[in-house]
């Protein structure tokens, strides 16, 4: 058999089909539905093997609504999530019972955002790091004291700190502990939601350091949750942007920063701060409100923030199409724009 070729497209771990997550809106004293919200609506992306893919967009707009649904802690209302096991097997996750489901979450973990909130400050750091192992049948006390203490030194930790408590450590040895845990069961994909934004600015390059030499010597895939974009530019292989629960845009990074194809990411990256105090800032460029997830508006979602809009974009909902190799964008009009990016 030859060998396949230098640039072939890594395989899939993960991919999502026309998801979407609405939650019922309650009225009334028999609480009757009135509406949905929209907090995903008609997503679609594919994870690589071994890439980090950065899911971005404003405050509310669903980012973490998908991923939660990646993890089964939301039900979807509808479509599908194909995961490809370590066994080979496509399983679609959506349509699993909570124990058909159960086996596969070892290989699915998250890192959660707040390294404060996340760990239980009851227990030691033997038993935090140790649950996933104990519940996964590990049940030997030394055996799961080896693996917890190998997981310490992997996240600079020493392992004398096993039996410590969260409240003895800073928000960076937190996080490291949060990432030893979801690391404990060898998984496949790891969700990390925003896993640096609470943490002081020094302490974010020494935990995304971590991530991308944990990624390289465990291969490792992230979906990499942010809303900062610096961040982001530095830190994943391909970009994914988020409006009012739509993906508008998707691409390698590169090349999303270079030319965006899409108002709302231009605008995005134009508010992105210069590392130079004499660059004015383009954060004013977006004018308005995010749309309701409840009731967005006509068409495009986009349309009412945005100054490239037409009548189509009022009036037709723009499809989500490959507008380049590997690039997708969700506009009426992304063939003609000449959008200004951010140079590398």
């Amino acid at each position: 058999m030859a060998a396949p070729a230098a640039n072939a497209t890594p395989p899939a771990v993960l991919e999502i089909k026309r998801l979407r997550k609405y939650f019922p809106i309650r009225k009334g004293l028999l609480q009757r539905v009135a509406g949905q919200v929209r907090a995903a609506d008609d997503v679609s992306f594919a994870i690589r093997q071994g890439e980090t893919l950065g899911l971005v967009g404003e405050s509310g707009c669903g980012k973490t609504t998908v991923a939660r649904c990646i993890l089964r802690a939301y039900r979807p209302t509808s479509g599908q999530l194909l995961f490809y096991t370590q066994s080979g097997e496509v399983v679609d996750l959506a349509q699993l019972s909570r124990p058909a489901l159960r086996p596969l979450r070892r290989q699915m973990q998250m890192i959660f955002q707040d390294p404060y909130g996340s760990l239980n400050p009851r227990m030691s750091l033997f038993d935090i790091v140790g649950e996933p192992l104990l519940v996964n049948g590990l049940r030997s006390r030394q055996a799961r004291s080896e693996r917890v203490a190998e997981l310490l030194r992997l996240v600079g930790l020493p392992p004398e700190y096993a039996q410590r408590f969260p409240h003895a450590f800073s928000g960076g040895q937190r996080q490291r502990i949060g990432i030893a845990r979801a690391l404990a069961l060898n998984p496949r994909l790891v969700v990390a939601d925003e896993p640096v934004s609470a943490l002081d600015v020094s302490v974010q390059a020494q935990i995304l350091n971590l991530l991308l030499e944990l990624q390289q010597r465990l291969s490792l895939t992230y979906l990499f949750v942010a809303h900062n974009l610096g961040v982001v530019k530095h830190f994943c292989d391909r970009v994914a942007v988020m409006y009012v629960g739509q993906l508008v845009e998707l691409a390698e990074t590169q090349a999303l920063f270079r030319r965006p194809r899409h108002p709302y990411t231009a605008a995005l990256l134009a508010a992105v701060p210069a590392p130079d105090p004499r660059v004015r800032s383009g954060a004013a460029e977006l004018k308005g409100d995010v749309p309701s997830p409840a009731s967005p508006p006509s068409g495009c979602y986009f349309h009412p923030r945005c100054a490239h809009a037409v009548d189509a974009c009022r009036s037709e909902r723009p499809a989500y199409r490959e507008i380049e190799p590997g690039h997708f964008v969700r506009c009426h009009r992304a063939d003609e724009l000449n959008l200004e990016g951010i140079a590398q």
